[in-house]
């Protein structure tokens, strides 16, 4: 069978496939692939800014791998965290539904919480889910969705650990804080190990030595989650660093240019993973996404955005994303489709013929049909919210609702995606019609009570540049 035809074939049942979970009716075969169910890849970065690959804008930083992995797939430059801090949208990405449903999802940072929260090890999960499925599943990095003993990736769903539970950890002496009394934070399993060399390295070597053991017909779901460049500010070549920097959080350091040593080094371990993977022989099989937790922090780039990590504009939610797979996904597109994180849980459950607990429906949807054909677009109302300065935000089309403190706005991100232009005045009904829409999301969430902790990354955040 030719590529196209196997390629029409296989997107004559995605769109089945999308049809039916829409209804309530989901037939598993329909999506699967001809040779079985594909493997998967999940590459996850740390406060990634928008524009800090090549292909989304990248003025001095190079990513040569990371822009092949697009030109390779699908780019699409409309994508969103589900929040605009790491923690809360890895709650939204495992569990495919608003993070607000979760008492441990309104933490913002969850390290912070006064008390104990974390993701229910009951809870199902897009790697429980895939386990039940037959895939063997794997973390490499960044847990931070509860401490043991309570919680852990190893009670959510993966087979296999190592990184670190929570939110850093010094590249260099992979400890939580400074000084040798500091936590160690590096874990294979549920065990502290001692390794020696750089964090992002130690995370791409535990993942190419992973995808060598792995065999055709028998499917993997690989979470990949660097740390990278979240703080601190340590580029491969800076260990005196680590001996230098008075605390993690590292604020009286950095520069542009190590964060960009930080981020060629992201891009460099997502190389060695990808010719492995190629190497094997699972290219064509396997699904690789790649994409960021949050908005860029401090040193990133986020062109023609504005805004950065913890605040509702573009800058701190919108992300870059990659999607590829070879066998199944014409090479070299560029989608506008609107996604967030929470739609990759359906989306890859219908990649391996699987569907979302009925008990647990998933928030997200299937962007298959989109990712096969770019014409496709899958109309979509989105919600955020966020504590600190009481923001709010709706995307719907192009249309953006936002509230910063008692500061309300209404843009079109279609002509306007740095957010200057408010047009509350001029569309006053569209303007009223996602607030109110707002509202009654809201009231079906979680409530964010005076005890939920949430925090900007400088101290203030950037609503100050409009008056509040």
């Amino acid at each position: 069978m030719s590529i196209n035809k196997s390629r029409r074939r296989l997107l004559t049942q995605f769109s089945l496939a999308s049809a039916a979970l829409s209804s309530g009716v989901f037939n598993s075969a329909n999506a699967q692939t001809k040779n079985g169910k594909p493997n998967i890849i999940f590459i996850l970065a740390d406060d990634l800014g928008y524009a800090d690959l090549g292909l989304f804008g990248a003025r001095h930083i190079k990513t040569p791998h990371l822009d092949k992995l697009a030109k390779d797939g699908v780019r699409l430059t409309d994508a969103y965290s589900n929040s605009p801090v790491c923690s809360a949208t890895r709650f939204g990405l495992i569990t495919g539904r608003y993070q607000y449903r979760l008492r441990g999802g309104l933490e913002e940072p969850l390290s912070a919480a006064a008390g104990n929260f974390g993701l229910p090890p009951d809870h199902p999960t897009l790697p429980s889910i895939l386990r039940n499925n037959g895939y063997k599943t794997a973390l490499f990095g960044k847990w931070h969705l509860g401490s043991l003993p309570d919680y852990g990736p190893l009670k959510s769903g993966y087979d296999v650990f190592f990184g670190n539970y929570g939110g850093a950890l010094d590249y260099f002496t992979h400890k939580t804080g400074v000084g040798d009394s500091a936590p160690d934070g590096l874990y294979e399993g549920e065990v502290t190990v001692d390794k020696v060399g750089y964090y992002t390295d130690l995370i791409a070597d535990r993942a190419v030595d992973y995808i060598g053991t792995q065999k055709k017909g028998d499917p993997f779901f690989l979470s990949l989650h660097f740390t990278a460049p979240h703080w601190p500010w340590e580029g491969p070549q800076d260990a005196h660093v680590a001996k230098e920097i008075k605390t993690l959080f590292h604020y009286d350091g950095g520069s542009l240019e190590a964060y960009g040593k930080m981020v060629e080094s992201l891009d460099a371990a997502v190389g060695r993973v990808l010719l492995k993977l190629q190497k094997q022989g699972l290219e064509q099989d396997t699904i690789v996404i790649f994409t960021s937790d949050n908005g860029g922090e401090r040193f990133s780039d986020t062109w023609p955005l504005s805004g950065q990590k913890t605040e509702l504009l573009e800058g701190g939610i919108r992300v870059p994303t990659i999607f590829r797979w070879p066998r199944a996904v014409k090479a070299g597109q560029v989608s506008q489709q609107v996604a967030i994180s929470m739609d990759w849980l359906p989306t890859l459950l219908a990649a391996a013929g699987a569907q979302p607990d009925v008990n647990y429906p998933s928030d997200g949807e299937n962007l298959l049909p989109a990712l096969f054909n770019p014409k496709h677009q899958i109309s979509r109302t989105l919600f955020w919210r966020y504590k600190a300065h009481n923001q709010r935000a709706v995307r719907s089309g192009n249309w953006k609702y936002l509230k910063i403190a008692e500061n309300e706005f209404l843009f079109d991100l279609g002509k306007d995606p740095r957010e200057r232009a408010s047009l509350t005045e001029r569309e006053p009904q569209i303007f009223a019609q996602l607030k109110n829409q707002w509202e009654a999301w809201n009231a079906t969430m979680l409530p964010i009570t005076d005890d939920v902790r949430s925090h900007s990354v400088e101290g203030k955040v950037q609503a100050d540049r409009y008056g509040s």
